[in-house]
């Protein structure tokens, strides 16, 4: 069976972490974080991981030539070699030329990207309704899994809260951003004839049915 190389694109907060889970576990894919694999590669200590830990040290963005050639090495691996799982990378146009090369050189193609679509306004939501409890890390929402007493978490009554990063204020910054940099791969995808669209606003479960369906059918066309 041919392998499955797929990226996973779309908004924050559009249920890639959630979808990626299902697909990892559904077709037995290398799930390649970037930033895992960052983390990854300082903790042992290759060359290009004290190369960007040089580059995070000093509080600047990893550079895409060091981010490629990690994706390069991690392909390498046992565990990818019937088909991964990209989320986070690429984010730019540049990005996903470097992929392009990247792949080139290793005899392999891109098999589709799946492009999680959700409104503006429902990622906002989901997101901003999100409440914590910092001890535990346990988290509800205020929408769509509430606790039993509101503002309280339901095993030990601490005060829930609402981080920083889950502030709709904060939220819509990075929906600008990912309009900017990065939406603008749908087009570029969707013109090599590899995206999919998948209606992210549907229940999990749903969603997950769909993209099964795609991949199935992906995967059927690969062997043809």
């Amino acid at each position: 069976m041919s392998e499955l190389n797929l990226i996973l694109l779309g908004p924050p907060g559009a249920g890639k972490g959630t979808q990626a889970e299902r697909i990892r576990e559904d077709f037995d894919l290398a799930y390649i974080a970037t930033g895992d694999m960052l983390r990854q590669a300082v903790a042992e200590g290759s060359d290009l991981g004290r190369e960007a830990k040089r580059y995070m040290d000093a509080g600047e963005l990893v550079p895409d030539a060091v981010i490629i050639g990690m994706f390069s090495e991690r392909l390498r691996a046992d565990d990818a070699r019937d088909g991964f799982l990209l989320d986070g990378f690429p984010r730019t146009i540049a990005q996903a030329d470097a992929l392009g090369e990247a792949l080139m050189e290793l005899g392999r193609d891109l098999t589709g990207v799946l492009l999680f679509e959700v409104p503006d306004e429902d990622i906002v939501r989901r997101i901003s309704g999100r409440r914590v409890n910092p001890g535990s890390g346990r988290v509800y929402h205020v929408d769509f899994d509430p606790p039993k007493v509101a503002g309280r978490d339901d095993v030990d009554g601490s005060e829930l809260v609402q981080r920083d990063d889950d502030r709709p204020e904060t939220v819509r910054k990075r929906l600008a951003v990912y309009h900017e940099q990065t939406a603008p791969l749908i087009a570029y995808y969707e013109e090599r004839g590899l995206l999919h669209p998948i209606d992210g606003t549907c229940a999990p479960a749903e969603v997950a049915e769909h993209v099964r369906r795609s991949l199935a059918t992906l995967q059927r066309e690969q062997d043809f």
